[in-house]
């Protein structure tokens, strides 16, 4: 499973919902390409591309594009929980 996660720059994984998807991917122990982008929102062309919106944490998983940590944490509970 090809997996990427777009988000900021905050260096930690605690104190921003990118932190909390990145929590999770770890937990399912995935692959991930993280791509940090630029903090102001008009220089994130590439997340507009994917999503329609320059809002991140954004997660493509086998070329899916899914928004919103709650979503993106859902949908990978949801994965884990269909491959059981």
């Amino acid at each position: 499973m090809a997996t990427t996660l777009y988000r900021c720059r905050t260096p930690t994984d605690w104190l921003c919902p990118c932190g909390r998807v990145a929590r999770e991917l770890r937990r399912d122990q995935q692959d991930v390409e993280t791509v940090r982008v630029p903090w102001r929102r008009r220089d994130r062309p590439e997340v507009q591309a994917l999503s329609g919106q320059r809002s991140v944490p954004l997660v493509v998983i086998d070329g899916e594009a899914i928004c919103d940590s709650k979503r993106i944490v859902e949908h990978l509970r949801w994965r884990r929980f269909a491959s059981a």
